[in-house]
């Protein structure tokens, strides 16, 4: 071999040995740091009250701390419930299951949820998630699957509440929105400086029944008339047979005394300071009230008005709330790697159909808010219309951890939805039942499913009673027209749909059957879970029972 291959043939075998050593030194490149998510909820926050989603209520009584979500995320205008309930709303998107599997299918007395079962927090424990939860749970007093819990108890109280944490029950004096706000940016400050991500659960009481604003807010609309909603005197015309059969009207229903504060006895709960501001607003009133005494139209007017100035001021305590944590995460240098994400456990009635409180497949009740903030992922100021439901939440936040998604659960991830695709196999219908009747608020038993077009609903137990509505011609959904001749195919690929949504979640005629049975059972052992029915004294007799055996658990 010559001299210049001899050289040609060393620097080539130099090269080779410089390239196995560079492949084999390996370079060690961190993982990406998974986002923290920050889940707030509130209780019974109609979508109607949030100025992001627009409507009458958007100029006088704005939420723009809950629009910042909005502004900087993605707002949701088709977030579907499965069942519009406090308490199942909650093990649903605990779970990612419907009632009917996750078990806790009502609010009756004595339903608990079993807390055994899997659940989206305990995965993300096992995937090195710091999980918690502040506020209201109202499925029990000792949840598993958190690092830490701080709770109310049941429904909790507005002013100076109780709460839970592993060493026990505390009372804490204040009004509980702020609280529980405080007590989650006292929670996020441990995490500031941990290389660990978090799932934190804030869980507002507010807004729900008996709407009692706090000491920052009482008054703040009493100089409003708030627009009436065009169906605030529905006369339930139009084959709605289930809705005529209600017990849930602004008129009829709702207390001048314990939901309105029309009374001169003290407001429970409260200590002097707090009930000396009280008396400072609702005295004035009470007493115009007497001058006043407005009866048939005008009284359900003037308590339409009491109403909406006291919830949409508990609505505005929470929207300090959000805009405060919101604050201290940006302060902080947490808002980069965080998700937030704001919702309510279902939607509610703002007067729609004479009607608080929710229960019902119809629009106000079966839509809930949600907005959600990423930034670096979610484009800013993006509107999403298919049909999403709190189903999915579980599996969303598990899928956003790179977390694996248990087999059980029933939802769909919305990842591809947050990065702006939708994937092929998205759901075009939604299925929904709802179970707690006999009850307070006389709704029927129903089940049914929904399109982007349509909507068909199944009432049963004590009736039988089919409704059907054009949600595009009809969006206030005043018209059933089941069995009308010209939707006769329409309502034949929605029964169709249903069965097959039916099948699909494993939901039956024989579930139903075994929830009624069970009812009557635990109506034999405790007639207190049909108050309504009882005589004052008898109740409080039964109550005072009940807490005395739940004292002895």
């Amino acid at each position: 071999m010559n001299t210049q291959k001899l050289i040609h043939t060393t620097l080539i075998g130099l090269v080779f040995i410089t390239l196995i050593g560079c492949k084999t030194e390996k370079t060690e490149v961190p993982p990406p740091q998974r986002p923290n998510i920050l889940f707030i909820m509130s209780d019974d926050h109609a979508y109607q009250a949030i100025s992001a989603y627009g409507g009458e209520l958007a100029e006088v009584a704005p939420t723009p701390n809950i629009d910042r979500l909005a502004d900087q995320g993605m707002r949701f205008n088709n977030c579907l419930v499965t069942n519009s309930i406090c308490g199942p709303s909650r093990a649903t998107i605990l779970t990612g299951k419907y009632s009917h599997l996750n078990g806790f299918i009502d609010n009756t007395i004595g339903s608990e949820f079993d807390f055994s079962q899997q659940t989206f927090t305990k995965v993300l424990q096992k995937s090195g998630y710091q999980t918690a939860i502040i506020g209201k749970l109202h499925l029990g007093n000792t949840p598993t699957g958190f690092d830490y819990f701080d709770i109310l108890p049941d429904q909790g109280d507005y002013y100076n509440p109780t709460f839970i944490n592993q060493e026990g029950r505390y009372k804490l004096e204040g009004y509980a929105t702020e609280i529980i706000t405080d007590k989650t940016i006292e929670w996020l400050k441990g995490r500031k400086d941990s290389d660990q991500p978090f799932m934190v659960m804030m869980q507002h009481k507010a807004p729900h029944r008996a709407w009692e604003p706090g000491p920052n807010e009482l008054g703040m609309y009493e100089d409003v008339t708030f627009p009436e909603p065009e169906t605030l005197f529905d006369d339930y015309s139009g084959n709605r047979d289930a809705a005529e059969l209600n017990n849930m009207t602004i008129s009829k229903t709702m207390y001048m005394d314990r939901d309105l504060k029309m009374s001169d006895e003290p407001r429970r709960g409260l200590n002097e300071q707090q009930l000396s501001l009280w008396d400072s607003v609702y005295k004035p009133v009470l007493d115009e009230f007497k001058k006043t005494n407005p009866t048939g139209e005008e009284l359900v007017r003037f308590k339409y008005q009491r109403y909406m100035k006291d919830y949409l001021s508990c609505v505005s305590a929470v929207d300090k709330s959000v805009g405060k944590v919101l604050d201290y995460l940006k302060e902080n240098g947490l808002d980069k790697n965080t998700i937030v994400v704001y919702t309510s456990d279902q939607g509610f009635y703002l007067g729609e159909h004479g009607w608080f409180d929710k229960r019902w497949m119809y629009r106000e009740s079966l839509r809930t808010p949600l907005l959600i903030s990423w930034p670096g992922v979610i484009k800013a100021k993006t509107v999403n219309n298919e049909l999403v439901s709190n189903l999915d939440f579980g599996e969303t936040f598990l899928d956003i951890a790179g977390a694996e998604i248990p087999a059980e659960m029933q939802g769909k991830s919305m990842l591809p939805i947050l990065k702006g695709e939708k994937p092929n196999d998205w759901r075009e219908a939604h299925y929904y039942h709802y179970y707690e009747h006999p009850s307070e608020h006389n709704v029927m038993r129903h089940y049914g499913i929904t399109t982007d077009k349509y909507k068909l609903i199944h009432f049963y137990y004590d009736i039988d009673h089919w409704e059907l509505f054009d949600l595009e011609k009809d969006p206030e959904e005043m018209q059933n027209v089941y069995g009308e001749p010209t939707y006769a195919e329409i309502q034949e690929q929605l029964h169709k749909q249903l069965e097959e949504l039916r099948a699909e979640y494993k939901d039956n005629d024989s579930l139903n059957q075994q929830f009624i049975d069970e009812y009557n059972e635990k109506v034999k052992a405790n007639p207190l879970i049909e108050y309504w029915k009882l005589a004052p004294d008898e109740m409080q007799r039964l109550y005072r029972e009940y807490m005395q055996k739940q004292g002895e658990k």
